[in-house]
């Protein structure tokens, strides 16, 4: 069966197209960085309208990429949540209205379900079960995943997601939006020996996680800095190196630690802060030393992305939990989601 899936949760526009035999047949994706860049962060009114002008067009690129008519698909899936409510109704009206005109399914897709499966396009693919670090601008969790649609909450953020602390920190120190990927290349720069910032609940003997306090933190060393009458580029350097070591010191831990707890020797991490590449080497590294494994998505594919969805679908199909009967096409959007409902 061939999938079309549609993403637009967030600031993404993303359709993708998926076979449940073949894979990933092509997929394209739209990002509204530069459109939100002014307002230093995401604005949703406009994220919505730009969802609308982008999605047909991708779709239709998606389908030239991957020689499909119509008539080759079998099913529609969108994000159904969690997500900015308007622009999920974009994406999940488009998703059912192409379902409908040509009597397929529709399958509405738990976006954090299909961050979570998405390291399972690359190759090598893991093996179920395993312990899964989902890290993004909203989303910071530890999830024991025996198999799909099967997922334990291990710990979880009790504040700032880490990929928050990172744009929260990258805007502090004057780096615009997006934040993260900011602060990283700023980080390359610097020496992250020079100043001390906590480590919050690195010690908690909990799985959950807890960033706001480093925020706060840098806040307090950048409030000093600014009875200076110039703030030393090498300091924001050196800061933004810090921030970066402590946020990745308690990813690394904690996901040890689940490792450690559940006994399991596989780890995928996914989200948008699974593309830090001081992240993914401080993990192959410990990990390596554990006996275990590290498996992440393809770069392109950490940020929110259409080929998720349909791969998330097409997983379902395969193991008979997607509703392909006889349905109408009414259909609600989720923007507080909890994976543990679906």
């Amino acid at each position: 069966m061939i999938i079309l899936g549609f993403e637009s949760s967030c600031d993404e526009t993303g359709v993708a197209a998926v076979c449940t035999e073949r894979g990933l047949l092509a997929h394209a994706l739209h990002t509204q960085v530069a459109m939100h860049a002014s307002y230093g962060g995401v604005v949703p009114e406009l994220a919505s309208r730009d969802h609308v002008r982008r999605v047909i067009p991708l779709a239709r690129e998606v389908m030239r990429a991957s020689e499909l008519s119509l008539s080759d698909l079998g099913a529609i899936a969108y994000t159904a949540g969690p997500g900015l409510a308007g622009a999920l109704l974009v994406g999940a009206s488009v998703a059912q209205a192409i379902a409908w005109s040509l009597d397929l399914p529709a399958i509405p897709i738990h976006h954090l379900e299909g961050h979570l499966l998405s390291p399972r396009m690359a190759s090598p693919c893991p093996e179920f079960p395993f312990v899964a670090l989902l890290v993004s601008g909203g989303h910071t969790q530890l999830m024991r995943v025996d198999d799909v649609g099967s997922y334990t909450l291990l710990g979880e953020t009790l504040d700032d997601a880490a990929g928050e602390a990172f744009d929260k920190t990258a805007k502090l120190l004057g780096l615009g939006y997006p934040g993260g990927p900011a602060l990283a290349k700023l980080a390359e720069q610097g020496d992250p020996s020079q100043i001390v910032l906590p480590r919050p609940m690195l010690h908690s003997h909990t799985l959950d996680f807890s960033f706001s306090g480093l925020k706060t933190a840098v806040m307090t060393r950048l409030k000093d800095a600014l009875l200076q009458p110039v703030v030393s580029p090498t300091l924001q350097a050196d800061l933004a190196a810090a921030t970066q070591e402590a946020i990745v010191d308690v990813l690394v831990a904690k996901s040890v630690a689940a490792l450690v707890q559940t006994g399991l020797k596989r780890l995928v991490v996914a989200g948008g802060v699974g593309a830090n590449q001081s992240l993914r080497k401080r993990l192959q590294a410990k990990l390596v030393r554990l006996q275990a494994q590290a498996f992440f998505p393809p770069l392109e594919l950490c940020t929110d992305n259409g080929a998720m969805i349909a791969f998330a679908a097409a997983q379902r199909v395969q193991r008979g939990l997607a509703d392909l009967g006889a349905q109408g096409h009414g259909f609600n959007v989720s923007p507080r989601w909890d994976l543990a409902q679906i």
